[in-house]
């Protein structure tokens, strides 16, 4: 068979035939009497062979390895190939989320573009103070797209720069909420916990939405972080949480303090206060945990509070008893 047919039948053009023919790859079996190249069988197979292994991405140097070596094993070249390939999938998707978000930014000109994209090189700098600069700059001409910010705020291990990232997000309109309720199912707790914390710190019905599903989250550490946001607005569901995490220790100042802001009003405040008087009387509720409820006591206002304070004075704890009165003698000077 002449190359010109070989070619045909074979979808390999005749100048790519003849640059295998020089690099030994192929030859053809015979000449004819005109000195034309003749292909036999054999020949053929070879060339299907070749352009098999050069969809997989060998080098035709590794091809000619391959075909030629007896002792060749293809294990170790495809494991190369494998993570070769994964390394420029990495590559490739990462331009493509810069591009996205860039096309995000809807750039007027090529100024704009550039500004953009170093505004997203700054996000995933090194340096901390690079990132805090980038986050906060991102609300100027070029907005940094919402998704970018998220991503970094995840990420985020430095806590002034996390800071700037919620003062960025919280400025960056629509979209950050439900990403960040994306990250609440994160396998990993950190990123779980930086995401009810910048949830916390962004405005709007939507993020509260969010901080209110998160009260029923598997993971403690979100549920507290939400309870304590939904506490500070005045979110009465957050009460129970509220008051597990000062019966078991977990943030249990700051838990009161949210307390504080939840008894707003009589109904609310007295509230708190049986709730507060339930655990005291729970079994289960150690020592350590009766005191911080007893202490808890002070940040809620109004009668059942101090009744309730006026009946612990006769605890038989006499920490719990000394508190109580300490508390009352405070509440009676005011």
């Amino acid at each position: 068979m002449l190359i010109g047919e070989v070619a045909r039948r074979s979808g390999v053009s005749a100048r790519m035939l003849r640059h295998y023919e020089s690099l030994g790859l192929v030859r053809p079996s015979a000449r004819s009497g005109s000195n034309y190249r003749e292909y036999a069988a054999e020949d053929i197979r070879r060339v299907f062979h070749i352009e098999s292994l050069r969809s997989l991405g060998l080098s035709l140097k590794e091809i000619g390895r391959a075909l030629d070596e007896p002792g060749f094993t293809p294990s170790e070249l495809v494991g190369d190939l494998i993570r070769q390939t994964r390394a420029r999938i990495e590559a490739e998707t990462e331009l493509l989320t810069r591009l996205r978000r860039i096309d995000a930014a809807d750039p007027d000109g090529w100024e704009e573009v550039l500004r953009a994209v170093a505004l997203l090189r700054a996000l995933g700098s090194p340096s901390a103070d690079a990132r805090q600069r980038a986050a906060l700059s991102s609300a100027g001409e070029v907005p940094v797209p919402v998704e970018a910010l998220v991503e970094a705020a995840l990420s985020e291990t430095e806590t002034n720069v996390a800071g700037a990232l919620r003062w960025a997000l919280a400025r960056s309109g629509e979209g950050g909420p439900d990403l960040l309720a994306a990250g609440l199912a994160s396998p990993d707790p950190a990123v779980r916990e930086r995401a009810v914390r910048t949830l916390a710190a962004l405005p709007g019905g939507e993020a509260t939405a969010h901080l209110r599903r998160a009260l029923a989250h598997p993971d403690g550490a979100v549920r507290g972080h939400a309870a304590l946001a939904l506490g500070c607005q005045g979110v009465a569901e957050a009460l129970p949480i509220l008051l597990d995490m000062i019966t078991d220790g977990g943030n249990d100042i700051d838990a009161a303090d949210a307390l504080g802001v939840l008894a707003g009003d009589t109904a609310t405040a007295d509230r708190i206060a049986r709730g507060l008087l339930d655990r005291l009387a729970d079994a289960t509720t150690d020592a350590p945990g009766r005191g911080r409820l007893t202490q808890a006591l002070a940040s809620v206002p109004g009668p059942a509070a101090t009744h309730a304070l006026a009946e612990l004075v006769h605890d038989e704890d006499r920490a719990v008893a000394l508190t109580a009165t300490y508390l009352l003698r405070l509440r009676d000077a005011d």
